[in-house]
Formats: structure tokens, C-alpha cells, sequence
């Protein structure tokens, strides 16, 4: 065994890298997307201004970068890996200093015009630290519990700072990432059993640190008649805009619920629920298709690297979309409480959108690269 050092240890040009681009993943981003740019439209009554048109742009970037990173080496993310990591925590506790405060929480780092929201970095940042930690590690090493504590403080330490700001939403997304991450790494299941106990018998104590807002959350979504002009109000909503949508909808712009302002947060939080009000149960149903065509696609790139680092980052992106999907759907039809998170390449904002293309380029960048087996320093190793 050696390695292959300068230039040449990629060994494909530039012209090679963008051909073995997984260019149907991209397709299907971009039609998720464009969808996502519609419902903006709907949700401003037909005009591009204020969420679709800036959303636009941020999409064209936000694919530049994408395939930008997916032709750079794996070897370097790998290496990048920590550092990134580092970084997006040295963001976080700047968020607590400095950070802007808006709806009753501080999350965001003003950077000129542009809003940072170093939470949704750090999503990123986990998963390819966790991938560069367990890469190369044999299944009798992942297994020991002394192994386990560098990726569950990795976890913990973010997902605390998160807490604080306050963002349950994405703290319980964050801990739910590195939980994927240590079964895929290959963590006995025996393990999570354990920790499901120990869980529960935190609860009594983590519930004294909720804020009285989050409290309430949880008990209008265990009862949401309780209070169903404050608290319950946008649950309520969601669920009579879902169900007033019948099988085809109420049609394009058509939307009572949404466009006589009923529906909070139309174009955010609920804008699964105003696309369900507009195209029924038939256009909700197509959307998570194309969902579960991404995640399908994702899944299969990842089990077809032979690099350890390139399959969990791929595997790890691939959670983490699904996480967004899962929450948010599930939030709107009032199975899980409100929590605040977006829907995937659908929902307004930049830092989450251009988080998820820097994954989707992650991705592709192990597709690219996913025939390179490197070693723990992220040198290319050949035979």
C-alpha cells in the first residue's frame, strides 16, 4: 500500500469531475426548489416580492457553491472536517454575545446585509465531524463506551449552546444527528435502549429548564383546545387549511386559509400546510415524493463510496434532510409540537437553504470522489 500525492492524487480533471456528478439529485433539488418558489409566489398573492424572488437568488448561488464543493476532493473535506466543525461552534458562542435577537430569540450573526444563523451551520458541521471521527475505526473500537464520549460531547456542547438561545427545535435536531451517526457508524442497538431510559429519567429535570413558551408548546400539542385563540391558535389552523384542501385542492392562489391570513407563518413554518390548502392531498403527496426520491438517491450515492468518511457524510446529510422533513410535516399535522423548523428547499430563509446545498454538494462530492479510498488524514490511498 502507498499514496498518491500532488495533483495527480485525484486523478480526474475538472471536465471528468462534472461528468460523474449525480446530475439527477441536482435535477431533483431544483425541481423541489422551484416548487418551493411557488408557493412563495402563492403565499405574496402572486408577486415575486418579498420571499420569492430573494429566495431565487439565494438558490442560484447556493447551487454554485453546491458544485463547487462537490468537485473538490473528499480527501480535503476530510482533513477540513475539525476545522469546520471548530468554526461553527466559535459561532455559536458568538451568538451569545453578539448575536441579533428577533421573535423572542437570539440566533442570528448580522454580516453586513447578510444574516448567519450559525445553528444551522452547525448541523453540517456535526455530521462531518462525527464521519471524520469514526472513519477508519474498527467496529471493536466503536463499540467501547470510553470511544463514544468525544462524539457525544461533540453533540451535547452545541446542542446545550442551541438550548440557550432558544431553539429546542434544532437542539433535538442536532442530538437526533449524532444518534444516526453513532448507529450508522455501527453502535450496537442495545446502546440506544440504555439511552432511551436514561432519557426518560431526565425528563423531570429537563422539563424544569423549558422556557415557560416551550412548556406551553408541548401541552397545546397535547391539548390544543386549551388555549385555542393563543397557543393552540396555529395548530387549529394548520389542521383546518390541511383538511379543507380535500383530494385536488382548492387550486393555485386559491387558498382561504392562507391568503385571508388565518394560516401563520404561511410562508415559513406552514407552508406545507398552505401547498396541502392549494393542491390537496394529491399535490402534498407529490411533493413527498420528490422527497423520497432525494432521500432514496442520497442513501444509494452513500452506500456506493468505498471511502468510510464519504458513506457516513453521505449517510449523515441524508438524516439530516430527512430530520427537516420529518419535523416539519409532522408539526403542521399536529403529531409533534411546534417547533419551528423549516421545510426543506420549500420554506423561506437563507441560512437553511444554503446549509442544505452545502450538504447536497457533500454529497455529491462523495459521489464524485466515491470510487477513492483515503486514510485517516485524508490521503489517497492506492494499491
Amino acid at each position: 500500500m502507498r499514496y498518491a500525492v500532488g495533483l495527480n492524487r485525484v486523478r480526474l480533471s475538472l471536465f471528468d469531475k462534472l461528468l460523474r456528478v449525480n446530475w439527477l439529485l441536482v435535477l431533483l433539488v431544483c425541481l423541489t426548489a422551484g416548487a418551493g418558489f411557488a408557493m412563495l409566489v402563492s403565499a405574496a398573492s402572486g408577486s415575486l416580492q418579498p420571499w420569492a424572488q430573494p429566495q431565487m437568488i439565494r438558490f442560484g448561488i447556493g447551487v454554485f457553491i453546491m458544485l463547487v464543493i462537490a468537485v473538490v476532493d473528499i480527501g480535503f473535506w476530510l482533513r477540513a472536517a475539525y476545522a469546520i466543525y471548530g468554526l461553527a461552534f466559535v459561532l455559536l458562542v458568538v451568538v451569545e454575545v453578539i448575536g441579533e435577537s428577533g421573535m423572542g430569540a437570539q440566533r442570528w450573526i448580522t454580516l453586513g446585509s447578510v444574516q448567519l444563523q450559525p445553528s444551522e451551520l452547525m448541523k453540517i458541521a456535526l455530521v462531518m465531524g462525527l464521519a471524520r471521527y469514526f472513519h477508519g475505526a474498527s467496529l471493536e473500537t466503536i463499540g467501547r463506551p470510553v470511544f463514544l464520549l468525544p462524539p457525544l460531547i461533540m453533540a451535547l456542547l452545541p446542542a446545550a449552546l442551541v438550548l440557550r438561545q432558544p431553539d429546542l427545535g434544532t437542539a433535538a435536531v442536532l442530538l437526533m444527528i449524532a444518534a444516526a451517526m453513532i448507529y450508522l457508524a455501527g453502535v450496537k442497538l442495545w446502546h440506544y435502549g440504555v439511552a432511551a431510559v436514561i432519557a426518560l429519567g431526565a425528563i423531570p429535570v429537563a422539563w424544569q429548564f423549558l422556557r415557560d413558551y416551550q412548556k406551553t408548546r408541548i401541552m397545546t400539542f397535547l391539548d390544543p383546545e386549551l388555549d385555542p385563540l393563543g397557543a393552540g391558535y396555529h395548530i387549529i389552523q394548520s389542521k383546518i387549511a390541511l383538511g379543507s384542501g380535500g383530494l385536488f385542492g382548492k387550486g393555485y392562489l386559491q387558498g382561504s386559509q392562507s391568503h385571508l391570513n388565518f394560516l401563520p407563518e404561511k410562508q415559513t413554518d406552514f407552508i406545507f400546510t398552505m401547498l396541502a390548502e392549494e393542491f390537496g392531498m394529491v399535490g402534498a403527496l407529490g411533493l413527498l415524493a420528490l422527497y423520497a426520491l432525494v432521500i432514496a438517491l442520497c442513501f444509494a450515492i452513500s452506500m456506493r463510496c468505498a471511502n468510510v468518511f464519504g458513506r457516513l457524510l453521505g449517510m449523515g446529510i441524508t438524516a439530516t434532510f430527512f430530520f427537516y422533513v420529518f419535523i416539519n410535516i409532522a408539526m403542521v399535522m399536529g403529531l409533534v409540537p411546534v417547533v419551528g423548523m423549516p421545510l426543506p428547499l420549500i420554506s423561506y430563509g437563507g441560512s437553511a437553504m444554503m446549509t442544505l446545498l452545502i450538504g447536497f454538494g457533500l454529497v455529491l462530492s462523495a459521489s464524485v470522489h466515491r470510487d477513492l479510498r483515503i486514510d485517516r488524514r485524508g490521503r489517497t490511498v492506492t494499491d
